[in-house]
C-alpha cells in the first residue's frame, strides 16, 4: 500500500506515530466480519454528519428568523461536523488496513460522547436544540465504539506489540501460526 503523502509530508507517520506504516493482515481486512464492521461504521458516520448538517442548518434558519444562536453554538456545531467529516478519514485508513487509523477512530469514539455528553449537561451553554443534538452525536458515537471494540476487530487490529509478543510466544514458526501483519514494504 502506498503512503500518503500530501504537499511532501508523510501523512501516516504523521498521524499514525512510529506504527504509521503498520498493516494488519489482509486476511483479517478481507474476513466478512471486517467489512461489515466497517459498513456499520460508514453508515453511523453518515448518520454523524447528517446530524451535524441539521444543527447547523437549525442555527442558520434560527439566526435568519432573528433569534440569536450565541458563539457556542455555532462553534459546536461547525467544529463537531468538521470533527465527524476527520472520522472519516480515519475510517478510510483503517478500512485499507492501516493500524493507526484504526487506532484513532476507536479512541476519538470512546472520547467524543463523553465529551459531549460532560458538556451538554452545563446549564445554560447551549440551547435545547443543541444539547439534543449533542445528546443524539454521543449514542452515534457509541456505536461507532461498539463496533469498533468488538473481539473481532480487536483481534483484526491487533497492536504491533501484542501481535510481536504472541509470535514471541508461540516461538519458530509463529509468522504462520500468529495473527499478522508486515509493515508496509513502501
Amino acid at each position: 500500500m502506498p503512503e500518503l503523502r500530501i504537499l511532501g509530508v508523510d501523512i501516516d507517520r504523521t498521524f499514525g506515530g512510529r506504527h504509521g506504516h503498520f498493516i494488519v493482515d489482509r486476511h483479517e481486512l478481507e474476513h466478512p466480519k471486517t467489512q461489515r464492521a466497517f459498513q456499520w461504521v460508514y453508515w453511523i458516520l453518515l448518520a454523524e454528519v447528517a446530524v451535524g448538517l441539521a444543527a447547523v442548518a437549525i442555527a442558520v434558519a434560527l439566526q435568519a428568523g432573528g433569534t440569536d444562536v450565541g458563539f457556542a453554538a455555532w462553534f459546536r456545531g461547525i467544529v463537531v461536523l468538521l470533527m465527524t467529516l476527520t472520522l472519516f478519514f480515519f475510517a478510510w485508513r483503517a478500512r485499507q488496513g492501516y493500524y493507526w487509523g484504526y487506532q484513532r477512530l476507536r479512541l476519538f469514539s470512546q472520547i467524543f460522547p463523553v465529551v459531549s455528553l460532560v458538556v451538554a449537561t452545563i446549564p445554560g451553554l447551549y440551547p435545547y436544540w443543541m444539547v439534543v443534538e449533542q445528546i443524539v452525536f454521543a449514542v452515534l458515537m457509541i456505536g461507532v465504539a461498539d463496533v469498533l471494540t468488538n473481539d473481532h476487530m480487536r483481534a483484526a487490529f491487533m497492536s504491533p506489540r501484542r501481535r510481536a509478543e504472541l509470535r514471541e510466544e508461540l516461538g519458530p514458526g509463529a509468522q504462520d501460526a500468529a495473527p499478522g501483519s508486515q509493515p508496509n514494504p513502501s
